[in-house]
């Protein structure tokens, strides 16, 4: 049996005019309400397009299939976040340690504030995730954290650094699944210290001590 072909992900089209653009939005926007209220198993172009006051074909004008619609929003939120810890990690006039202190901070409260949107997500996920575009946003991000590794590890091999970038974003992910809306700026504040303290606490030890890991570990890079 021919196996299965991955759905097209990538849109047909950029709206080039005002009236595009918004319709664009408007779909988006709908595809987010959709999303949250009736989850991935009973997403469809059909519901996006009737929330939006959209026929059909309006939206499959500028995308092919439902797929495409859950990526786009997917990207949107990751490009919102990824944006806003690149202003974080980027800035050198804060030592590294206090910016990554401040990272984790402002990673989870913007998870508190898009919980619902993020579950969502996370269950539409595997309609696209094995995509090549997928792949890339996520490599894209992982880059980035890997950069700023190299000042918290100034002597680490790259291959450790990218190694430690993926421990420490599964972590952030993983706390990161467990905020919801119901969470308090306390609740919020604690698991980022708690989290930074573990974090900080590591690369702290091991700037301190370099070569104390045994040789079996060292030979992992």
């Amino acid at each position: 049996m021919a196996p299965r072909t991955k759905p097209r992900i990538s849109p047909r089209k950029a709206p080039q005019q005002a009236r595009s653009a918004q319709l664009v939005a408007d779909v988006l926007e709908a595809a987010t309400h959709v999303l949250t209220r009736d989850g991935a198993p009973r997403f469809t172009t059909a519901r996006v397009a009737e929330r939006a006051g959209v026929s059909v074909g309006s939206v499959y004008q500028y995308f092919p299939n439902k797929e495409a619609i859950l990526f786009r929003l997917q990207v949107d939120e990751w490009t919102r976040t990824s944006a806003l810890l690149h202003d974080i990690l980027a800035d050198r006039t804060c030592p590294p340690q206090q910016r990554l202190r401040t990272l984790l901070d402002t990673f989870l409260r913007t998870e508190r504030e898009e919980a619902a949107l993020r579950t969502a997500l996370d269950d539409a996920a595997p309609l696209y995730r094995d995509a090549p575009e997928a792949r890339q946003m996520e490599a894209r991000g992982q880059r980035l954290f890997t950069t700023f590794l190299g000042e918290l590890m100034p002597k680490a091999a790259p291959r450790e650094r990218a190694v430690m970038a993926d421990i420490v974003t599964t972590i952030m992910g993983a706390v990161g699944d467990t905020v919801t809306s119901d969470h308090s700026d306390a609740d919020v504040a604690r698991k980022a210290a708690i989290l930074g303290d573990m974090l900080c606490g590591y690369f702290a030890g091991r700037a301190a001590a370099p070569g104390a890991r045994s040789a079996r570990t060292r030979s992992r890079f």
